[in-house]
């Protein structure tokens, strides 16, 4: 007569420790994946870091060079200061607030290909070697931003992915908000239209 009962609470015990591995395993998946995205939000930051370092000097040499040049100078002096006052705790929990980071980096960028298009008129800017070493020195930063951002992508989908799969789906809703969706950088509008080149 016991043998049956012990077997059904043998079962259920079996089945709470099948249900508590899966949920632990879960929750410390999520947690992993969660701290890789944390970790490659900070490599993007810390490329665009590099870059806003970047301007002081370049503006400050292609002022000596070109100072009638003002309002070039002026926008990528401002652009640099908007960028450095958005406070972007944890953006990528939030697409509107990653959206607004990106489009103030990006107006950076636009400022700083402006001010490099204006150095082309400038031969003694072009020779001037501190110039070059910046120019080289920001072209290679750019490029680690868009790597940084591509592996931050790449962080962000596994971690969705992970969060939208069976049997996580399950579970998420258990969890606090940490586990909300991430958020993606996207392309600059228009970047799909091929450029209109007139000779």
């Amino acid at each position: 007569m016991k043998r049956p009962g012990l077997i059904v609470v043998a079962v259920v015990a079996l089945i709470l420790v099948i249900l508590g591995s899966t949920l632990a395993g879960t929750y410390n998946s999520l947690v992993r994946l969660d701290e890789g995205v944390a970790g490659q939000w900070a490599q993007v930051e810390n490329a665009y870091q590099r870059r806003a370092d970047l301007v002081p000097n370049l503006v400050a040499t292609v002022q000596g060079a070109a100072a009638h040049e003002r309002e070039t100078l002026t926008a990528v002096t401002e652009a640099r200061a908007k960028v450095g006052r958005i406070e972007m705790p944890a953006a990528y929990e939030d697409q509107a607030a990653l959206e607004r980071y990106q489009a103030a980096q990006d107006e950076l960028s636009s400022a700083l290909s402006r001010l490099l298009v204006v150095s082309e008129a400038y031969p003694q800017l072009r020779a001037n070697e501190n110039f070059l070493a910046l120019q080289s020195q920001l072209e290679g930063t750019e490029n680690r931003i868009a790597v940084e951002r591509k592996r931050f992508n790449d962080a962000a989908q596994a971690f969705n992915t992970k969060r939208g799969s069976f049997p996580t789906v399950m579970f998420v809703g258990m969890f606090d908000d940490r586990f909300d969706p991430k958020a993606y950088f996207q392309a600059q509008s228009g970047a799909a239209r091929a450029p209109t080149v007139s000779f």
